[in-house]
């Protein structure tokens, strides 16, 4: 055990000379949780501090905070904070309250499964604590939050440390979205450059812009490019030229949901990624937490897909509308990808590969 925790804080280390900085933390009076607002990236680096249930649910929804493992470390703290607020309560009172709060949050983005994952823990807490004082669930509260944060930290190091082993010096890699320490601790798709960097490789990175809210563009390229790793922004539609190239060893994308027989959810336009991949015989890695797993959920037509606002295609980045007022949208935030398309899950228990309906399962039956 000793090992392993003295190479996780190499590798600790080695991210951190690369740049990263927490997304994503307590304030110092613990009255509210501090964010780097994303949307306001790559322009501006801006902090902002969330301090009620409405600010808390509109962060998420307004993807302010984004990234599957991080929508659940903020999830975690905000309820903590919120909880902060009724600890001088009686406790059906507080309970009242705070399942109100976790429920409303729950219903902020639907997709990404660490969202309730986060909130059921903290519910679990309060639940098996019940008879005990309101301020010492409300501590203990704290205690699990950080824990969720401090878990996603080590799962991300071992999650960049597996998903390097797949790559050599000189690789070229594509990536779409953002999985990267803006959306995670230290990140999960994108972590494994970093730590490249980090460690003297050189990894290309084609970095697909990720229609319609350019999380690759805005985000992705913003960090790699601030960590000096060599980064190739592309658009979406560029993606089939440059495997054609032979300029792609491999696909890494985040997962947001993964069902029980492998098919699973990332950022709309991933699938396309995967079936252009597989034409090229080139493969496709998923890099996530297993908290993104979803045993109860058995394949992707069982996920629900979230739908978002049309004016993020009609209007959204441009000083001028780029499509006809009120013309249809349909702008799904994520899509399925299917299992047979994918080459490996890359977890912190390491490399998962088919058949996955059987491999991930065997994840939690070892526990």
């Amino acid at each position: 055990m000793s090992s392993i925790l003295a190479s996780l804080s190499k590798t600790k280390a080695e991210m951190e000379s690369v740049g990263i900085t927490d997304n994503i933390r307590l304030s110092d009076d613990e009255d509210s949780i501090v964010i780097i607002d994303q949307t306001r990236l790559p322009g501006k680096l801006e902090y902002k501090n969330i301090a009620d249930l409405e600010s808390a649910y509109q962060a998420i929804r307004k993807l302010e905070v984004r990234g599957a493992p991080a929508i659940g470390i903020f999830a975690g703290y905000a309820m903590y904070v919120l909880s902060r607020k009724d600890a001088g309560l009686d406790f059906d009172t507080f309970y009242g309250n705070f399942t109100a709060n976790r429920e409303y949050l729950n219903s902020s983005r639907p997709t990404a499964v660490n969202l309730s994952w986060a909130l059921k823990r903290m519910d679990k807490v309060v639940c098996d604590n019940k008879d005990k004082p309101v301020r010492e669930i409300v501590e203990l509260l704290k205690k699990e939050a950080c824990a969720i944060h401090s878990e996603d930290i080590e799962m991300c190091l071992k999650i960049c440390e597996y998903g390097l082993s797949l790559l050599k010096d000189g690789d070229g890699v594509l990536t779409h979205c953002n999985a990267g320490p803006l959306a995670t601790s230290y990140g999960t798709a994108q972590g494994p450059f970093l730590l490249a960097k980090a460690r003297g490789m050189n990894i290309r990175v084609f970095v697909d812009e990720t229609r319609p809210l350019l999380q690759g563009a805005r985000l992705t390229a913003f960090e790699l490019q601030r960590a000096g790793v060599d980064a190739t922004l592309i658009c979406d539609n560029m993606a089939s030229l440059v495997m054609r190239n032979g300029w792609v060893s491999a696909c890494f994308v985040g997962c947001d949901r993964i069902a029980a027989n492998g098919d699973f959810a990332n950022k709309i336009g991933t699938s396309s990624v995967a079936i252009l991949a597989k034409h090229y015989g080139i493969p496709v890695y998923s890099l996530g937490p297993t908290s993104t797993i979803d045993m109860n959920c058995p394949d992707g037509d069982h996920i629900r897909i979230e739908l978002r606002d049309p004016d993020e295609i009609r209007t959204m980045w441009y000083e001028k509308p780029m499509a006809p007022e009120n013309v249809k949208c349909y702008n799904p935030s994520f899509d399925i990808t299917d299992h047979e398309l994918l080459s490996g899950f890359v977890t912190e228990k390491g490399i998962v590969y088919p058949p996955f309906d059987v491999n991930l399962k065997k994840l939690f039956d070892e526990n």
